[in-house]
């Protein structure tokens, strides 16, 4: 095992966002969810701020972003947009900070990582940062200074808890591969250089001064290994997905100490199985890698597909006592 081994985590958390807009209700619901790995949630619902893309910009160092007809924007100053979004998260976290009163163990915290955020926030002419390679640099740089401040300020707030920060890159695999369009829509970006593309995330998975980084995409083939490579603990990933050619990675990123965060609860409503049925996919995966079936539950955390923003209140609610259940079923009968 690597030294990622170190780290421990909780069978089972939330990717991130919640539905609605009440930051008390979503925490409260989060906190009494999991007692051993709650999140701070996200409630894109509230408006443009409180977008993935949005909350993540207002965190940013010396740069600012305001919302155009067409998406966020890099501009000069901050502005109402920048304002909101910092005022939202500050609200964020005081109901965290209220509902985890002298609480120790994992707490994760969620950020953009900087090719997702360089590939959805636009120069001034209206093109992706990601057109350009010293905007993306300056982007990573400006990123990594906000998530240190960030990270110090969940510290001050909940300092019994050990932090770990998830980088959300659902476009990672689009600008490795070159898919990420132009504002034209006619064209797409040229691919970035794989090589680039890992130095970066190292560098801003590096901030967190030596703790545990979860990197999250729900799009299909994840590039497991340059993660494993740039840093992460762990990868956390919509495993229906996931296919057979993907089993070496896998069975590469288990044993080389990375831990899974596997999406196996539907993110929208709907039908619930039973909970060792949400897990049969991952005991099976288990059994054709040949892993041995006690390391299930120290190499897997159950969460759900992707963020619950679209799911109505109550299926939220269901979906995360569902994690518990399914982690708890893993943990049981890991054959």
């Amino acid at each position: 095992m690597s030294e990622k081994s170190e780290f421990r985590f909780s069978g089972a958390t939330g990717v991130g966002s919640m539905p609605g807009g009440d930051a008390r209700e979503a925490v409260k619901t989060v906190t009494g969810s999991f007692e051993d790995f709650p999140y701070l949630p996200e409630l894109p619902a509230r408006g443009p701020g409180a977008d993935m893309i949005g909350r993540t910009a207002g965190m940013l160092v010396e740069l600012y972003a305001r919302v155009e007809p067409s998406g966020w924007r890099i501009g000069d100053r901050p502005g109402r947009d920048t304002k909101r979004a910092r005022a939202w998260l500050g609200e964020d976290l005081d109901a965290l900070e209220e509902f985890t009163q002298g609480y120790e163990g994992d707490l994760k915290v969620q950020a953009v990582g900087p090719w997702t955020l360089a590939a959805a926030l636009e120069l001034r002419n209206g093109e992706a940062a990601l057109s350009d390679p010293g905007a993306c640099r300056d982007l990573a740089a400006s990123l990594g200074e906000g998530l240190r401040l960030h990270l110090a300020e969940v510290r001050r707030r909940i300092p019994g808890a050990r932090i770990v920060l998830q980088l959300d890159e659902p476009s990672l695999t689009a600008v490795l591969r070159g898919q990420v369009r132009t504002a034209s829509g006619y064209r797409t970006h040229r691919s970035v250089d794989r090589q680039i593309v890992e130095s970066t995330l190292r560098d801003v998975i590096g901030v967190h001064d030596g703790g545990p980084v979860v990197v999250h995409s729900c799009a299909p083939d994840v590039p497991f290994a340059l993660l494993r490579r740039a840093g992460a603990a762990a990868v956390s990933f919509d495993f229906s997905l996931l296919t057979e050619r993907d089993d070496d990675i896998i069975g590469e990123a288990v044993e080389g100490g990375t831990r899974l965060f596997a999406g196996v609860v539907p993110g929208t409503d709907g039908p619930l199985s039973d909970p060792a049925g949400s897990v049969m996919g991952v005991r099976t995966l288990w059994r054709r890698l040949g892993l041995r079936p006690g390391l299930l539950a120290e190499a897997v955390t159950v969460t759900p597909a992707c963020g619950l923003a679209g799911a109505s209140p109550a299926y939220a609610r269901q979906v995360l006592a569902h994690c518990v259940r399914a982690a708890r079923s893993l943990a049981d009968n890991p054959e």
